[in-house]
């Protein structure tokens, strides 16, 4: 072996092993063969700080905690040490947004806001027979404009159809019976939804725990590099968060076309949703 690999022979190679679970040598003969022969990690204390993550755990509340070793440069007292610290909290939604309208065409323009009108009403009566809310009922968009109509060789005919449509946002606060209520403004008249977004109604509990794990991440972190370096982690100078709160879900949204649903229930997963936060945390070193 140590030809083939250019050691000097007898000096550099240390030979372990074990014989049906046992060692051939004195396990501590072993490892003080092995200290001996093998110097220890060199690095330049006037260099900047450079620290060696070599391993690491995972702890449900302090997160992924990793265990370093000063490499280059060094911390004495007095010395301060900035962390990133990051936690996140996993919620069920409880809430919804949904975007309902209603397009129509006409070649009167009168005539077209009149059905738009009349088949707006309706999708809202029914949303209303179906528990939702007058205050969570909110018009966010009327329209109605004059479209050229052109023949086959995309020339101008000279008639015009009028295009409007009416939406309306909609909170569901009952999210087992929103498939229910797509259903029922679709059976209402409805042809068109935009989309459905997910919330959290009361999301601050969520965010202060967000916000303390972040802590304890990069308070066990501050202290693994102070213990590396055989000193003790002070008090906090500075703590900021940056980024804020960042919600995000997965999900089976539903797009437009609503015109074409079956009549049955219309089958929406709220999936979960993740708020996360990072903090920066400086501690001083003493």
């Amino acid at each position: 072996m140590e030809s083939q690999l250019g050691f000097v022979p007898g000096d550099a190679v240390v030979r372990l092993g074990v014989q049906r679970g046992k060692a051939r040598a004195d396990p501590v003969r072993q490892r003080v063969a092995v200290v001996a022969r093998v110097p220890a990690p060199s690095g330049d204390p006037a260099a900047p700080l450079r620290a060696l993550i070599f391993d690491s755990i995972f702890d449900t509340y302090r997160g992924a905690v990793p265990y370093f070793r000063v490499v280059d440069g060094s911390l004495k007292i007095g010395d301060r040490i900035r962390l990133i610290g990051s936690g996140k909290v996993t919620l069920t939604p409880d809430i919804a947004y949904v975007t309902i309208g209603v397009h129509t065409e006409g070649k009167d323009a009168s005539q077209a806001v009149s059905e738009n009108n009349s088949q707006t009403q309706a999708v809202i009566d029914a949303l209303e027979k179906s528990d939702i809310a007058s205050e969570d009922i909110q018009t966010t968009n009327f329209s109605i404009y004059p479209q050229q109509q052109l023949d086959d060789r995309g020339q101008p005919t000279g008639e015009i159809t009028y295009i409007v449509n009416n939406s309306v946002y909609i909170t569901v606060r009952d999210l087992e019976s929103i498939g229910d209520v797509l259903n029922v403004a679709v059976e209402a008249g409805a042809n068109q939804i935009s989309g459905i977004q997910f919330d959290i109604s009361d999301a601050e509990y969520a965010l202060a725990e967000a916000q303390e794990m972040a802590v304890a991440n990069a308070q066990a972190q501050a202290e693994n590099l102070a213990q590396a370096s055989n000193l003790v982690l002070g008090d906090i100078q500075n703590i900021s968060t940056f980024g804020g709160a960042t919600p995000y879900l997965k999900y089976d949204g539903i797009g437009g076309g609503a015109a074409v649903m079956e009549a049955a229930s219309v089958p929406v997963s709220s999936g979960q949703m993740i708020i996360s936060v990072e903090v920066s945390v400086i501690y001083e070193i003493r």
